[in-house]
């Protein structure tokens, strides 16, 4: 039987548990879950997440915020996109330096050729691909075997790939949206 937002209560239960997982696994400073229905996110008023995030950047503050890509073919991605970057004028939030889209294997690399993802940023993840790969695992929804997207060697490809860019053994590319220097 389906009940939260087209998916059994079990499935919502473990799925908090997997962000749990990872969030501990990271050894996250703080935690939010805004409990948002996944793959419906576009069904919310943007006019009212605005505010619920901008609320959660003014109690932590963060100097750099981590966000999908513009054009990734998933909805939801295109709305956080909106509504996180609404939250980052810097009049209203100067304590913000740097907005950095990031690539999420299925998403990112089938948006649209001309708003592909051009990457500005490389960040070596040589000393730590092998448990990000590990802390993945923990979304059995999310990782596959392949052909399925996101497996363990598509990870590591493309971070072999985007390492040979930055001229390192892996790394992870992010687009600069914008960024201050004081």
């Amino acid at each position: 039987m389906k009940t939260d937002y087209g998916y059994t209560a079990e499935r919502v239960a473990e799925r908090n548990k997997e962000i749990e997982e990872v969030a501990k696994a990271y050894q996250v400073d703080g935690f939010y879950n805004m409990e948002l229905e996944p793959a419906g996110v576009d069904r919310y008023d943007v006019g009212e997440l605005i505010p619920e995030f901008k609320e959660i950047f003014e109690e932590v503050k963060p100097d750099t915020i981590l966000m999908p890509f513009q054009y990734d073919v998933h909805s939801d991605h295109r709305v956080i996109f909106d509504v996180v970057y609404s939250c980052t004028k810097s009049f209203r939030a100067p304590y913000i330096k740097n907005v950095l889209a990031m690539e999420i294997l299925s998403e990112t690399d089938q948006a649209e050729r001309s708003n592909g993802f051009v990457p500005t940023v490389f960040v070596d993840v040589t000393d730590f691909l092998e448990e990000k790969i590990r802390i993945m695992k923990t979304y059995k929804s999310e990782i596959d075997a392949a052909p399925f997207p996101r497996n363990e060697d598509a990870i590591r490809g493309l971070a072999a790939y985007r390492g040979a860019t930055a001229h390192y053994k892996y790394a992870e590319a992010f687009y600069l949206v914008k960024s201050r220097i004081d």
